[in-house]
C-alpha cells in the first residue's frame, strides 16, 4: 500500500515537473533564493538538515543546427575547464556531460542534451547542484556565485526547483501527531494546504506559500510547496521531505 501511495505522488510530481517547466519561469536574480528560504524556516524549526539540491532546466532552446549547440557547449568548456567533461553522440542525439565536486561540499553537474530531428534539433540543458550539509561554504555559494553559473548555464531563465531532506528530533513529536507536526510547519511557512494524503506514519502535503514567487497548477489550486513527513515508529527517527515548487528527492 506504502509503494503505491509513493508511487502516485511520484506521478504528481512528475506531471507538475512538467506542467511548470512549460509555464512558470523563475528569474536568476531573485531578492533571495527559494533554496535559501527552506533553509532558514528548516534552521528555525531546529530541523538537522541532511541533504540538500537544487535543480535547474531549460527546454524547446533556439538552437538552429547542432553546431550551434555544440559551440555553446565548448563555450562553457573554456568557462568551466577544471570540470569533467564528457561527450557522447549517437544517429538520434548528442549529449555533452560535465561534473564538478567542490572540496566535498557539494557537486555540480551540467547536462545538454540535443535530439536530433530532420528539421531542428530538441535541446534541453539541466544544472544540478546537491550536497549534505548547509554550511558557511555552502551558503557563500548560493548567495554569491550560484547566479552566474547560471547565467553562463543557460541562455534564458530556468526553471528552479529546491529541496532539503532533514532528521527531526525525536522530541519535536513525542507529544503531537505528524499530522499536528505538519500544521506547525504549515505555519512557519505561511502556507495554506492546497492537498494531503496521510497515513499512520506518513504524510504529504501540498501548499501555496507567499514566501516563493512561483507556482505550479493542482485541481485548478495554485500551488509551490510540498512536504513530506515520514517516522518509523515510536524512539525511531523521523525525516522531513520540503521542496519548491514540488518535491524532487526521493522520500
Amino acid at each position: 500500500m506504502k509503494q503505491k501511495i509513493l508511487l502516485v505522488f511520484f506521478i504528481i510530481g512528475i506531471v507538475g515537473f512538467f506542467i511548470s517547466i512549460n509555464g512558470n519561469r523563475h528569474t536568476m536574480a531573485q531578492e533571495e533564493l527559494d533554496l535559501l528560504t527552506l533553509v532558514s524556516v528548516m534552521k528555525s524549526e531546529n530541523i538537522d538538515i541532511n541533504e540538500w539540491s537544487l535543480h535547474a532546466r531549460e527546454k524547446g532552446l533556439q538552437f538552429n543546427t547542432l553546431n550551434e549547440v555544440q559551440e555553446h557547449v565548448e563555450n562553457l568548456r573554456s568557462k568551466y575547464p577544471a570540470w569533467e567533461w564528457t561527450i557522447k553522440s549517437s544517429t538520434d542525439k548528442w549529449e555533452a556531460t560535465a561534473t564538478k565536486v567542490t572540496s566535498g561540499e557539494f557537486q555540480e553537474n551540467i547536462h545538454v542534451l540535443s535530439t536530433l530531428t530532420k528539421s531542428t534539433p530538441q535541446t534541453y540543458i539541466i544544472y544540478e547542484v546537491q550536497g549534505k550539509k548547509v554550511n558557511q561554504e555552502t551558503e557563500q555559494f548560493l548567495k554569491q556565485e550560484l547566479n552566474k553559473t547560471l547565467s553562463d548555464i543557460f541562455r534564458e531563465n530556468a526553471t528552479i526547483f529546491s529541496c532539503i531532506k532533514g532528521q527531526l528530533n525525536d522530541k519535536m513529536i513525542s507529544s503531537v501527531t505528524i499530522s499536528d507536526y505538519m500544521d506547525e510547519l504549515l505555519d512557519s511557512f505561511h502556507a495554506k494546504e492546497v492537498e494531503s494524503l496521510t497515513e499512520t506514519d506518513f504524510i504529504s502535503t501540498s501548499a501555496y506559500s507567499p514566501l516563493f514567487a512561483d507556482h505550479i497548477k493542482t485541481k485548478d489550486k495554485d500551488m509551490n510547496l510540498q512536504l513530506g513527513i515520514r517516522t518509523q515508529g515510536l524512539g525511531a527517527k523521523t525525516t522531513l521531505v520540503v521542496g519548491t515548487p514540488i518535491i524532487t528527492i526521493e522520500y
